[in-house]
């Protein structure tokens, strides 16, 4: 490939982070342009499965993930009233020897900057929050707002589900309210140390119409996480979430088991997040510009695989222009579509049911998945 071809990548966050770094890797020169102004420790808590673990151990960073990360024997699921079990998922060693890698859980933010040492230093600019976008057939043209711009063979955009690359694609319009709002804190371990209870590695209390998931985010297990799945009428709120309050927890959960209790009464600070939905997208791709994770198909936090199907996204999208270098890229964003959009579908919809190991099953499916060990689909496949 020559030297001069060059890619771009909109949004840092994990998707776009692991397309940089697994591109850079194959030997793509690549640019990743983040909006924000610098690195900093967002978000909370996060599951990583056995395949993005795999993808991981491609990039280099799965022992140290490893190393930070939690590492739950099983996903239980429970009923919120009796606290009796229904479904005990092993995961553990299990994961490791049935799925090929462990199950982790981790701080978003910690893996986020275990991922950008993957990335070349040069190649990160932060502050750059795209404004236009120009694909003139022979290259594309990126602006920034602070008056910068680039020029580029391709563009990923791994920018969320408020991509401008989508709005460019597609044209202007807003995600849909689902009708649900994520609870969400950090419970500092010592905090629970005053309770003679049972708090577990990772597991979802159910009730008929809501949920919390609770889960440790580092190895020392001196931080503990949740968030919930509640019904909100209603999402009339500015920004990307607002403060909500202990008061507010008891209310959404006042017939939960008395360890649901002792998490809420633990809580020093929870913010409510709004759970937004984009119709499916008719297409994937235009031109030299490609999209992936929830730029692309955007789901709910359910399944707890919404950032991993953006890491696959990004692994496949690799391994298409791989296979067919920059110059084919239009065969390449074919390939990856054919090789990504039933598997992402599928995900997608069974995270929107909320029904994911509420019951005993086997997850294979998901857990087992290795991108890398079967044949590329031809780019007209179903």
């Amino acid at each position: 490939m020559s030297s001069q071809q060059k890619i771009a990548v909109i949004g840092a966050g994990l998707g776009g982070a692991a397309a940089a770094a697994l591109l850079q890797k194959a030997g793509f020169q690549v640019d990743l342009y983040e909006q924000s102004p610098s690195f900093s420790r967002l978000g909370a808590g996060i599951h990583m499965g056995p395949n993005v673990l795999k993808i991981f151990r491609q990039i280099g960073i799965e022992k140290p993930l490893e190393a930070m990360a939690s590492h739950p024997d099983f996903w239980f699921s429970r009923d919120a009233d009796t606290g009796d079990y229904l479904s005990r998922i092993p995961l553990g060693q299990f994961a490791r020897r049935e799925y090929g890698a462990a199950y982790v859980t981790v701080h978003r933010g910690d893996l986020q900057a275990l991922q950008m040492t993957a990335i070349k230093p040069e190649s990160i600019h932060f502050g750059k929050c795209l404004q236009s976008v120009e694909d003139s057939g022979s290259e594309v043209l990126l602006r920034f707002t602070d008056g910068s711009e680039t020029r580029v063979d391709i563009v990923i955009g791994a920018d969320g589900i408020n991509s401008k690359l989508r709005e460019h694609l597609l044209g202007p319009e807003a995600p849909s309210y689902s009708g649900w709002v994520a609870h969400r804190a950090l419970i500092r371990g010592e905090q629970l140390a005053k309770y003679n209870l049972n708090f577990e590695d990772c597991v979802k209390w159910w009730s008929e119409d809501r949920h919390l998931m609770v889960y440790y985010t580092t190895g020392k297990r001196d931080e503990y996480y949740y968030v919930s799945g509640v019904p909100h009428p209603a999402w009339d709120f500015q920004g990307s979430f607002v403060p909500s309050s202990r008061e507010e927890m008891y209310e959404a959960f006042a017939n939960y088991h008395p360890v649901v209790q002792a998490l809420i009464e633990s809580s020093e600070q929870v913010t409510k997040w709004p759970l937004l939905n984009r119709k499916p997208l008719p297409l994937w791709s235009e031109g030299r510009i490609v999209l992936l994770g929830d730029a692309c198909h955007p789901m709910k936090p359910h399944m707890a695989q919404g950032a991993a199907m953006a890491i696959e996204d990004a692994a496949m999208l690799t391994r298409c222009l791989q296979e067919t270098g920059l110059n084919d890229y239009s065969t390449a964003f074919k390939l990856y579509e054919s090789n990504r959009k039933e598997r992402a579908s599928r995900v997608q919809a069974v995270s929107n049911a909320n029904t994911f190991l509420r019951t005993q099953e086997d997850p294979a499916w998901v857990y087992g998945y290795d991108l890398y060990s079967h044949p590329l689909k031809s780019e007209n496949a179903a």
